[in-house]
């Protein structure tokens, strides 16, 4: 499934990690405003060049997206220009927005980054609320991207809903209960069940394994089952009083402390080598993790990982992306019809078959290659089944314009209690003196 930026958004690493060219062509497009049309500077021979900076992994390569625009309009040619790690990529995207130069004529913004752009960079945006049919899109998805007056800067790409995975024979030499209705029952009261059944894994325990890959993890997810999380609805920074913040904080050092976790952040070389090497038993799972994990684990542990229902009666949502057309773009139109064929149902069901993707787009839940869609890897899992419901009921959650900073150095912290020891208290005040310098 997808791999990562960072942030509340998907932590996703990606597993392609140069960049790519495809050739690709757009739909003509209708109904744009002249207003946001842009100019479209094409060659003499007619052909134009679009190029889409992203992340990690959006999917578009493995669907073999590009390929398959291009054979409907074969006078325009994709460049995709992927940067692995979003926290690298973040940076260099608001340089060329403060400098107007050097943008894609398509960009990816992470859900964590998505406030922040819309706040103070939308003006430099094309409203695709104007071409697109937002409606189509998870009701909280298309708020997350709508400006005070109303403008769409970002057509959805994905959503994160939220599962466990976890290692069958690990659970049975362990004593558990390995199929994943069972699972799921045991954990169904909440993280603080997630944490007893890391306790009884723990005493029966496989020598080398861990119950659960990192106590971060767990707090984003624990975070992410919430409305509130970082900010209030007024745009005020509350993490430091925040229910979700201090709950996940206290779970996770409680997982810290119990040693319940191999300490391993995420998409870091220690965590893929733990993946392949089978030492871990539970990764909290949002859609686009499994892929990461299939990847990493490689074909020695197929159909030994299954997917149970997240711990909890509330859905959460863990990462999700967006697409934005830049109004300086040259070749704005066709940039604007691109988004919208990637975004359409059909194309978000695509990327779902080959890469987890989970598509913000409703009208995708009732294609085939969602609806009945299973991860053999995982043992069939039933994953169409398990993220559309979890998907209809993850709580609209309140965005700040530093979500993604503060969650990344809650986290880092996090590491640091299970890596070095570091005592809950110092490390919340070292997450916190750090956050409040960064964030003002």
């Amino acid at each position: 499934m997808r791999i990562t930026r960072t942030a509340p958004g998907r932590a996703r690493k990606s597993v392609v990690l140069a960049t790519t060219a495809l050739t690709a062509c757009a739909l003509v497009l209708t109904g744009c405003s002249d207003d946001d049309s842009g100019s479209s500077d094409k060659a003499s021979d007619g052909s134009v060049t679009l190029t889409v900076a992203d992340y990690g992994q959006f999917g578009y390569k493995e669907a073999k997206l590009f390929d398959e625009y291009h054979k409907l309009h074969p006078n325009i040619t994709v460049k995709e220009d992927t940067t692995a790690d979003e926290q690298d990529y973040y940076p260099k995207l608001l340089q060329q927005l403060n400098s107007n130069s050097g943008l894609g004529d398509v960009v990816g913004v992470e859900v964590g980054r998505i406030k922040e752009v819309t706040d103070t960079q939308a003006a430099k945006f094309v409203d695709l609320g104007k071409s697109i049919n937002v409606d189509d899109w998870v009701s909280w998805k298309e708020k997350q991207a709508t400006t005070k007056d109303g403008a769409v800067i970002g057509a959805g790409t994905d959503i994160g809903p939220m599962s466990l995975c976890y290692r069958r024979d690990l659970f049975e030499k362990a004593g558990l209960p390995d199929d994943r209705e069972t699972v799921a029952t045991a954990v169904a009261g909440g993280w603080e069940d997630y944490i007893k059944l890391g306790q009884e894994y723990k005493k029966k325990a496989p020598k080398g394994t861990f119950f659960t890959d990192s106590a971060s993890a767990m707090f984003n997810a624990v975070v992410s089952s919430n409305a509130e999380q970082y900010y209030d609805k007024s745009g005020k920074p509350v993490y430091k009083d925040s229910p979700s913040v201090k709950q996940g904080w206290k779970l996770a050092a409680e997982v810290a402390d119990k040693k319940l976790s191999g300490g391993l952040a995420q998409f870091q070389d220690p965590w893929e080598a733990a993946l392949r090497k089978g030492t871990v038993a539970t990764v909290v799972c949002p859609a686009w993790m499994a892929n990461q994990i299939q990847v990493n684990s490689g074909d020695a542990f197929k159909g030994k990982w299954d997917i149970a229902k997240a711990p909890g009666d509330t859905a959460a949502n863990w990462g999700g992306s967006f697409l934005a057309v830049p109004k300086s773009g040259k070749h704005v139109k066709e940039a604007t019809a691109l988004v919208k064929w990637l975004t359409a149902p059909e194309q978000q069901a695509k990327t779902f078959k080959a890469a987890g993707i989970f598509p913000s787009n409703k009208k995708a839940y009732e294609l085939a290659d969602v609806k009945s869609a299973t991860l053999p890897y995982f043992n069939n899992a039933p994953i169409g089944e398990i993220y559309a419901s979890e998907a209809e009921s993850i709580p609209e959650a309140v965005l700040g314009a530093k979500d993604a900073s503060i969650k990344d150095e809650l986290s880092k912290q996090i590491n640091n209690m299970e890596q070095r020891g570091t005592k809950p208290d110092d490390a919340w005040k070292a997450a916190t003196e750090t956050i409040d310098k960064s964030i003002g």
